[in-house]
């Protein structure tokens, strides 16, 4: 059986591609954040789906936005700084504090997503995966670990109850 679990294995995670992207998010991250130090980081996406109706042709196009995302349990706060695949820059960081938000939840249909509501005229939802394997819509990065502490802290000290 090693031999065909070799085989049947799938993509396999080139550690040392991952640990050179979570060094550059951190660097990135820690360009635009004061303080950025004292934030734990995963790597998210956001989705903006806008739907066509061309007579016979219907459909839709999805238009992927990457994301860095912090988080401060001291100071219940997530920061959310946009990114490109490759992390060659980033823009501007938008900050969510726990007791600035109108609601967060976790929402897991269709897709699993952590989703913000800062106000009553916009959201944010963050994808967020272990890993993903698509370089050219994502940051390539594994970070099992780090998913997991997000998302204790998301769903016990910022989603509303």
């Amino acid at each position: 059986m090693g031999f065909f679990s070799k085989i049947f294995k799938g993509p396999q995670v080139d550690m040392e591609k991952s640990n050179a992207n979570a060094k550059k998010m951190r660097q990135l991250f820690d360009q635009v954040v004061e303080n950025g130090g004292d934030y734990r980081l995963i790597f998210g996406y956001t989705e903006d789906v806008s739907r066509f109706n061309y007579g016979f042709v219907h459909g839709s196009k999805t238009k992927i936005g990457n994301l860095i995302v912090g988080w401060n349990e001291s100071s219940q706060t997530i920061v959310a700084v946009p990114t490109v695949p490759d992390l060659s820059g980033c823009g501007e960081p938008t900050y969510y504090r726990r007791s600035e938000i109108l609601k967060a939840y976790r929402n897991k249909y269709p897709t699993d997503a952590f989703v913000i509501y800062p106000d009553k005229k916009g959201y944010l939802a963050i994808n967020a995966y272990d890993w993903l394997d698509d370089e050219k819509l994502y940051v390539y990065v594994s970070q099992e670990e780090e998913l997991a502490a997000f998302t204790d802290f998301f769903m016990n000290q910022f989603a509303t109850k």
